[in-house]
């Protein structure tokens, strides 16, 4: 009697096990087409209050950049019209993170990502979804009290600490 019979459980078992090799090969050889990209913030809306975009030097974009100023900056108007406020660059484990804030008083009505980390595919699809979701959670707080983005605690940790020190440079 042959060992690889028509019915027999061990031809069964031995053709499963090619199945499986032979799916996981291919599954772990699939490597995606196209690099994740980065979502933006969107740039501020041109206010009609007192110059919001003067010393506003770098790209507002994103990307990683390195160096900065280690302390806040502010630039435009008096408290009570529209000022643009730099935090803090926050050294984070998977890189830099500043923020800056634009009031109108002692509202915050734009807050854009300076630098954050997007040295790797990875930190770029990080930055990708957590930007956005810390801008949005910013905006409604009106404060630097917001929640973490789940999987990427580092930068949210970095972005709250630095919107935390453009608000106290702003007085706020």
């Amino acid at each position: 009697m042959h060992a690889l019979k028509k019915r027999s459980p061990l031809r069964r078992v031995v053709l499963a096990s090619a199945a499986t090799v032979s799916g996981l090969v291919m599954l772990l050889s699939l490597k995606p087409h196209t690099q994740p990209e980065i979502a933006a913030a969107p740039a501020p809306a041109a206010s009609s209050g007192a110059g919001s975009s003067a010393g506003t030097g770098g790209s507002s974009s994103g990307g990683s950049s390195a160096g900065g100023s280690s302390s806040g900056s502010s630039s435009g108007g008096s408290a009570s019209g529209t000022r643009t406020v730099t935090g803090e660059t926050v050294q984070t484990r998977w890189g830099p993170v500043q923020v800056r804030v634009t009031l109108k008083g002692r509202r915050i009505t734009d807050v854009t990502a300076v630098s954050y980390p997007s040295d790797n595919p990875r930190d770029q699809e990080i930055s990708s979804y957590a930007i956005p979701q810390l801008r949005r959670e910013t905006l409604a707080a009106q404060s630097a009290r917001i929640d973490s983005v789940s999987g990427a605690s580092y930068t949210s940790d970095g972005y709250k600490q630095s919107l935390q020190s453009a608000l106290d440079s702003a007085g706020l």
